[in-house]
């Protein structure tokens, strides 16, 4: 772990990998909970979580000391409801997908639809969340040339994530399938249906 000031109320804190990342996030979310902890944002990414917000830069210093001595448990699946999202495996990368993992076309509908994913942090655009989850099969990677337009609803692969386009747009991941669920929504509290942490499912629908 490696903690670094960011200005007079910030801290980035660096760790070993997505799922370290997943973890700390959990837990510096529970000690807010708690009360133990103050800080108005805390932001996961792939590698690093931001602790922003602190309430000035004597508990910048003190927290960045205190940190790396923390017990961080592992994260362990909540008891909330998994948010379960309707997908057509209709996407125009399914083939290449499959020619990738080894396997028949339908395939890749079972092995995406059995996995439990998690969202283990947002960015790209408004309600994109990055999730993984996906296991034993090689990663997927990134088209040569991105697409101009991608639908929004669109369910692709990149690396070792899945994600769902929130809206109309560029973009380079393999797609494989479609929802109608909207992901973002400005009228709706929250705009964003995924967040970090939350746990999703893939349920095909008939095509």
């Amino acid at each position: 772990m490696r903690v670094l000031p960011m200005g007079e109320r910030a801290l980035l804190v660096e760790v070993a990998d997505g799922t370290a990342a997943a973890a700390l996030h959990a837990e510096l979310l529970r000690r807010r909970a708690a009360g133990d902890l103050q800080a108005r944002e805390i932001v996961p990414a792939a590698r690093t979580v931001l602790l922003d917000g602190l309430p000035g830069h004597d508990e910048v210093r003190r927290l960045a000391a205190r940190l790396p001595s923390w017990e961080i448990p592992p994260l362990t699946a909540r008891a909330e409801d998994v948010l379960e999202l309707p997908v057509r495996y209709d996407g125009p990368d399914l083939a290449d997908v499959a020619a990738l993992w080894g396997v028949p076309v339908p395939e890749v509908a079972r092995i995406h639809s059995a996995a439990e994913f998690r969202v283990a942090f947002c960015g790209f655009a408004p309600g994109f969340g990055y999730l993984t989850g996906l296991g034993g099969v090689p990663e997927v990677p990134r088209r040569a040339t991105p697409r101009t337009a991608v639908p929004a609803g669109s369910v692709g692969l990149a690396g070792p994530y899945t994600g769902v386009y929130p809206r109309a747009s560029p973009g380079g991941w393999q797609l494989i399938g479609t929802t109608r669920t909207v992901l973002w929504d400005h009228a709706r509290v929250p705009a964003a249906l995924l967040a970090p942490g939350t746990r999703v499912r893939f349920v095909p629908e008939a095509r």
